[in-house]
């Protein structure tokens, strides 16, 4: 499972890493960690991992890939700080992929696998009522400190008192932390069934206890901090550029986990505040490889000499990953978004179909599931086994989870959408909406206006303003206001918005991270990631049942059931997806023949011999 903080319409991706399990053969009724609990390198969320204890690398990669040269990268907005878990600031690209290791790290072709990194092995209670982790002795932060049991304890009481809120939401279920021997932390659970919670304590980032003691914590910096990965900060200018350098005492650079990884020498973020300039830049050899997200771009701006001659090369590389939903998302928290009927009204003014074809080149397919891409995704009506699932919340779900199959509003594509916006007033209408001199009135009077906050250099300002003049047929008014994205963070952190661009990442194994973005718990926590604010108890209910899910059969019906009544609770307006990776890169990089169906691995490519970066 992958957890997302989502700010301003990018993912910022906590460590994921991964392990896999094998039967144990102990009493249920013994202790939670009894002796007769069996320790492996890792472990998969259900069945057995694809990998055993005595493989060499991951099938991804190049085992045989040349060591040194140089990457650049291009990053947008500004960074003031190095400090990637707390709330506050923007901490600056590549420090959970270079700096701060987890205990383990997961593989990118299996639904959701862990194996050992810092952590040799782990050892799971035969009931799951606890889990321990075995570090390596062997392992070090960058000053030549061994990591040790305390600093993960350290590690994990100072995330759940002062790190990002969605710490406490993924750590829930633990009731206690201790450390029986120098080499070994155990984790006592609290009484339920929360089966991914071993695999989620996998994914803890370690921190140095003894650096952190004397630092602060809670605050942003850019005192280069004490990490524990393959690269250390070189130099930096802040906001403008952060420059990696291999780190020659790397402790972990011959595991089976990092074979074939980590290849480049040094490994610089250039950053840019708009992605036009960044892509010129790009072109230019400024940075050396772009994954576009942008359709316009992709179609019309990836040409010139560079690409004729052969130094620039394009790929559309084919992917399984959960693509979510992005959608434009309503705060619930304002009284005017609280009517679903209006929700479900305003939908009828987004023409995607239309947008695809004028201003997406065709490059894009309507997003209908929060588990999009996905064998989790509900289709059709619901099967029996959701039904069971279902049939005890009846009373508290609209109607049509149970009769009637989502789809967002479709039309021909021609920019006419008369049709369309007629029904959507009279939707609002028989609820008791009316309009009076061309303005949309709430039953209460109250006229519908609303802002519609974007980020600068995010690009939806051509595609938000259709959508605003069809709203202004249905009488809605709507101001679109375009913010900086310090500004625009930090509104989204104290839900300060009426609506915006949101991206719901998801993972092939949803669990404790569906705490963070639906339940009612999480709704009032500023930086927690309901950000739309959903308050609802059936919804709470689903959330926990599928924590609990036992299979991965039972897992697919629960994320399906909860798929059907967030489909039918009009939270988003559901925008597209594709399901590839758009890159390019300068021909002096490589990657493997290997593309991962579950993820991509940048820091499997590598220079080739003989060649200069531009």
């Amino acid at each position: 499972m992958k957890h997302y903080l989502l700010t301003f319409g990018i993912a910022l991706i906590l460590p994921a890493l991964a392990l896999f399990n094998t039967k144990a053969t102990a009493d249920p009724s013994k202790s939670a960690l009894s002796k007769l609990a069996k320790a492996v390198p890792g472990v998969a969320m259900h069945g057995e991992p694809k990998y055993g204890p005595d493989f060499t690398h991951f099938d991804y990669v190049n085992p045989n890939a040349p060591k040194g040269g140089i990457l650049k990268l291009g990053a947008l907005g500004t960074f003031d700080g190095f400090n990637p878990f707390i709330p506050t600031g923007v901490p600056a690209a590549g420090l959970n992929s270079f700096i701060y290791q987890t205990l383990m790290i997961q593989s990118d072709d299996e639904a959701f696998s862990m194996y050992g990194l810092i952590a040799e092995k782990i050892e799971i209670a035969p009931d799951r009522s606890g889990v321990s982790f075995y570090l390596r002795p062997e392992a070090r932060f960058d000053d030549g400190s061994p990591i040790t049991a305390e600093d993960v304890v350290y590690s994990f009481n100072t995330l759940i008192a002062s790190g990002h809120p969605s710490y406490q939401h993924y750590y829930a279920g633990v009731a206690s932390v201790s450390t029986p021997q120098a080499q070994k932390v155990t984790f006592t659970f609290k009484p339920g069934d929360n089966r991914e919670l071993p695999l989620i304590l996998g994914q803890l980032p370690i921190l140095s206890k003894k650096y952190w003691t004397d630092a602060h914590f809670e605050e942003q910096g850019l005192n280069i901090p004490v990490g524990n990965g393959p690269y250390q900060i070189d130099s930096f200018e802040p906001g403008r550029r952060i420059v990696y350098k291999r780190n020659p005492n790397y402790w972990g650079k011959d595991l089976p986990v990092n074979r074939g990884r980590y290849n480049f020498d040094t490994i610089i973020y250039e950053y840019f505040l708009e992605p036009t300039i960044a892509l010129e830049a790009f072109k230019a050899g400024t940075f050396h490889y772009r994954s576009e997200n942008n359709s316009k771009m992709w179609a019309t701006q990836y040409t010139g000499k560079p690409f004729d001659a052969g130094k620039i090369r394009i790929e559309n590389l084919e992917h399984d990953i959960p693509v979510g939903m992005q959608g434009f998302a309503f705060n619930l928290r304002k009284p005017l978004f609280q009517d679903p009927v209006l929700r479900q009204a305003m939908a009828y003014a987004f023409d995607f179909e239309w947008s695809n074809k004028s201003l997406f080149y065709g490059q894009y397919t309507r997003t209908r599931s929060y588990f999009q891409n996905t064998e989790l995704a509900a289709t059709g009506l619901p099967s029996p086994a959701e039904r069971a699932i279902l049939d005890p919340l009846k009373d508290q779900l609209p109607p049509e989870v149970f009769t009637t199959a989502y789809e967002p509003p479709k039309t021909h594509g021609e920019g006419r959408s008369r049709q369309q916006l007629r029904h959507g007033i009279g939707l609002l209408k028989k609820a008791g909406y009316t309009i009076q001199d061309g303005q949309l009135l709430t039953p209460a009077g109250q006229p519908v206006t609303f802002e519609f906050m974007l980020y600068q250099g995010g690009g939806f300002e051509r595609i938000v303003l259709p959508f605003k003049k069809n709203l202004s047929v249905m009488g809605i008014g709507v101001t679109v206001r375009t913010v900086d994205v310090t500004q625009y963070t930090e509104r989204l952190r104290n839900f300060d918005f009426d609506m915006f661009v949101y991206s719901i990442g998801q993972s092939l194994s949803p669990g404790n991270e569906q705490r963070d973005l639906w339940t009612s718990a999480a709704a009032d926590k500023p930086g927690s990631r309901n950000l739309i604010g959903l308050k609802d108890p059936a919804v709470d209910r689903l959330v926990e049942e599928l924590i609990r899910a036992t299979t991965r059969e039972d897992l697919i019906n629960h994320c399906r059931a909860l798929d059907r009544v967030l489909q039918w609770q009009h939270l988003v307006i559901p925008n597209w997806h594709v399901s590839h990776h758009r890159i390019a890169y300068w021909e002096h990089l490589q990657h493997p023949k290997t593309t991962p169906k579950y993820g991509f691995d940048l820091w499997s490519w590598w220079q080739k011999p003989n060649s200069t970066a531009p």
